[in-house]
């Protein structure tokens, strides 16, 4: 069973050739990091071991199911076997295979199956599934649990408060998160589902989150997409060609910022952002325009050019002011205002009903990949909190920071070396 895709099980001899196919889209993909292969099903193959985690730099898909876990054990050692266990479960998913060697139609009929089943007769659908580490991993209430307390890097901690957070404490933060993002919403939940039922006993999901319709594109191949807002989202976010950009402004560098364990990795800034869609539908498309910096309908600032022209923040208006209001968004968080600095976004909208209003609990599900949050996070936020007129229109309920540990390589497990 070991080597049968999901489609394999129920499918037959065919079935089992494009398995074939697929893990040898799998080998490709070692080859060369971020690469894809597109099996004979239509199923997209990304390589989960490399030099970095797959699904950062990874052509963004367009579903997202983001989980938090709280772990519920002092015990080292049964966290250390649950990465392992996780590391292998994740290897297979990705690959398109079942999360364990027996199937969910396979085996003792008197045990659990290894795989709970919902994803039967699916292709891989570029699953990628990344791990990242809480602040509260290492050291809780001031007690270190698993003897990792003296490696918590610097930056690690828990974010502030920032005006217009009305956090739930109870779905921020967490011990551990796993992002888990695919073609094929099914696919990225049975990830998420399967990973939590082999942490039981010791680890709890804390909290989760399902995305719809990525909110910027990680790669040049890809067009710039739209948050609910209806305006294009992340023009500027740094992309997976740009080698220079990535190793400036994601990946954890060792001798530069004491990265340790954590060189080659990254942080991931996690922030659930609600809308108040209603409100912003009644704004005349001109005030629209005024508070994000771009026109709707192109994304090209209201300087004028195309979608990808750099903002004139000097270009006169009317009233003597400048065409692109100092408040709007784009003013307040492009690079120039900030040192140049950047980040690799990675979001997604959401949609999970409606709240007591009767209003649709809707937003942004904004996921950030970032070299140091202290530099490249905090200050843009503090910026947006004091000076962007889009704030009036958004609440965020939601605050989560983790350390993403690099690849693994073969015969390791995810973090392998923060625990030797």
């Amino acid at each position: 069973m070991a080597g049968i895709s999901r489609r394999g099980l129920l499918g037959g001899g065919a079935a089992v050739a494009a398995a074939g196919v697929a893990a040898g889209g799998y080998a490709l993909g070692q080859a060369a990091a971020g690469e894809q292969d597109v099996a004979e099903d239509g199923g997209l193959v990304y390589a989960f071991r490399g030099e970095h985690q797959a699904g950062i730099t990874t052509p963004a898909q367009d579903r997202l199911h983001f989980a938090a876990f709280d772990v519920i054990t002092d015990d080292r050692q049964a966290l250390v076997d649950l990465l392992v266990q996780w590391t292998a479960a994740a290897e297979r998913m990705t690959k398109g295979l079942d999360a364990g060697p027996v199937g969910a139609v396979d085996g003792p009929y008197n045990v659990p199956p290894d795989d709970t089943g919902e994803a039967l007769g699916l292709p891989p659908g570029g699953l990628t599934i990344t791990f990242g580490f809480g602040p509260s991993l290492f050291s809780k209430n001031g007690v270190d649990r698993f003897g990792i307390a003296d490696r918590q890097p610097a930056a690690l901690a828990d974010l502030p408060h920032f005006p217009a957070d009305v956090l739930d404490a109870e779905k921020s933060r967490g011990d551990l998160c796993i992002q888990a993002c695919a073609q094929d919403p099914q696919v990225a939940v049975h990830a998420i589902r399967n990973l939590a039922r082999i942490g039981f006993g010791t680890v709890s999901v804390r909290w989760s989150q399902l995305g719809f319709g990525r909110t910027s594109s990680t790669s040049t191949s890809q067009d710039t997409p739209r948050n609910l807002f209806g305006f294009k989202d992340g023009t500027a976010n740094v992309k997976a060609e740009e080698t220079a950009a990535l190793e400036d402004y994601v990946w954890v560098q060792e001798t530069d910022d004491g990265g340790d364990w954590l060189a080659g990795g990254s942080y991931l800034v996690a922030r659930r952002i609600n809308m108040t869609i209603e409100v912003w539908d009644r704004q005349p498309l001109d005030d629209q325009e005024s508070f994000i910096g771009r026109t709707k309908g192109t994304g090209a600032p209201l300087s004028g050019g195309t979608e990808f022209s750099e903002p004139d923040f000097d270009m006169p208006g009317s009233n003597d002011q400048p065409i692109i209001p100092v408040d709007s968004h784009v003013a307040v968080v492009h690079p120039d205002h900030h040192g140049g600095m950047r980040m690799l976004r990675r979001g997604y909208n959401f949609v999970d009903g409606s709240n007591d209003l009767g209003g649709l609990d809707a937003g942004l599900f904004f996921i950030a990949f970032v070299r140091d949050p202290d530099t490249q996070f905090l200050p843009i936020q503090q910026a947006m909190a004091k000076n962007d007129a889009l704030m009036e229109y958004l609440r965020f309920t939601s605050s989560a920071l983790f350390a993403v540990p690099p690849g693994a390589g073969e015969g390791e497990y995810v973090g392998q070396a923060l625990f030797t």
